[in-house]
């Protein structure tokens, strides 16, 4: 099992720290390096930020939103990055959720699953640099009855193939994830659900393409902190397990919320949306089981740190994407570097 990190937003208070985790994840070996974009900042500014500042380790979009950018910007986007680092940028995808697609960016959420895969379809012909038409439900191109004609991108990758992956939660974006994408990217993922809540359906996916979970990147994120007091930290992630099972979407429409049902929360599920929309924060942090919490993140010290990676791969992960912790740049080192030592005592590096 391979390891990684992800940023999260740039501009939250912490970009200079963020640039120094990145470069420490470089030298101690790390697979890949994440950042994400919602309606702050960008993915792929911050990713070539990142890769000119660094050596190895790789440069993935987490994610890159559909409903913010043509399906032939983002391949063009993606040729750019994968060239400029020297063939390190993995592109991840997802559609964002119908508040931002709808209320930031004027795209309706509609046929989510239809959108993604004539997406895909089309970033891909664009970045093996085939001459560029295509007839859907959601894009034609060119145009009919115009002047545009079919053509290709100029840039030439650094490689043939740029991983491409898709964030996804529910199980019809799941299974599809696995049929057309190189690697799922997942959130709030539990060890002892991961079976029946993700890869499952992943699986489904690449036998209908007629494929195997060989070479196919199960790659979660969890937050991660160290120390002793096991409920201390977990209260750490109270506000950030709220947010999304909470107020991440609407009441209708919230995944992660669906999720956490789906992992047997169902009542707790409901209350922390309840408090959360009705404007209670703090009440719907303090609503958030310890155990969801300890599910879905590493905590504790080293040694527990490590059993829980062995879970995990157990499960099926094949990267393990962390979010180090800390009130300040050395708590987040320390949290890396220890994840780096856990992965060794665990006996999966």
């Amino acid at each position: 099992m391979r390891l990684g990190i992800n940023l999260g937003y740039w501009g939250a208070g912490m970009d200079g720290d963020n640039l120094a985790v990145a470069q420490e994840a470089d030298r101690l070996g790390y697979d890949v390096c994440w950042a994400a974009e919602a309606y702050g900042s960008d993915a792929p500014t911050v990713l070539s930020w990142v890769a000119a500042q660094t050596e190895s380790i790789d440069i993935g979009s987490a994610i890159m939103q559909i409903p913010a950018r043509q399906p032939a910007m983002t391949a063009m986007t993606a040729a750019t990055l994968d060239s400029l680092s020297g063939g390190r940028f993995r592109l991840g995808l997802g559609v964002s959720g119908p508040q931002v697609s709808e209320g930031w960016y004027g795209v309706k959420f509609d046929k989510p699953l239809a959108r993604t895969r004539e997406y895909v379809e089309i970033v891909r012909k664009a970045m093996s640099r085939e001459r560029l038409s295509y007839e859907g439900q959601h894009w034609t191109l060119p145009l009919p009855d115009g002047p545009g004609k079919p053509i290709k991108l100029t840039v030439h990758p650094q490689r043939e193939h740029i991983p491409l992956y898709i964030a996804a939660i529910g199980p019809k974006n799941l299974e599809q994830t696995g049929e057309i994408a190189d690697g799922a990217l997942l959130i709030f993922p539990s060890a002892e659900h991961l079976e029946d809540t993700a890869v499952k359906y992943l699986r489904a996916g690449r036998e209908k393409a007629g494929k195997t979970m060989e070479g196919f990147d199960v790659c979660p994120t969890l937050p991660l902190a160290v120390g002793d007091d096991i409920k201390g930290l977990a209260d750490m992630f109270r506000p950030y397990t709220a947010l999304y099972v909470g107020g991440m979407g609407s009441r209708k429409q919230n995944f992660y919320n669906q999720l956490a049902q789906r992992m047997g929360y169902e009542k707790e599920a409901a209350e922390i949306q309840d408090k959360y929309l009705s404007g209670d924060k703090n009440g719907a942090a303090a609503a958030v089981p310890h155990q969801l919490i300890d599910q879905t993140t590493l905590l504790g010290p080293v040694e527990r740190i490590a059993e829980r990676m062995q879970a995990y791969a157990a499960a099926g992960v094949t990267t393990l994407t962390l979010a180090p912790a800390g009130f300040t740049l050395d708590e987040r080192i320390t949290a890396l570097r220890a994840g780096t030592d856990a992965l060794e005592r665990s006996g999966l590096a």
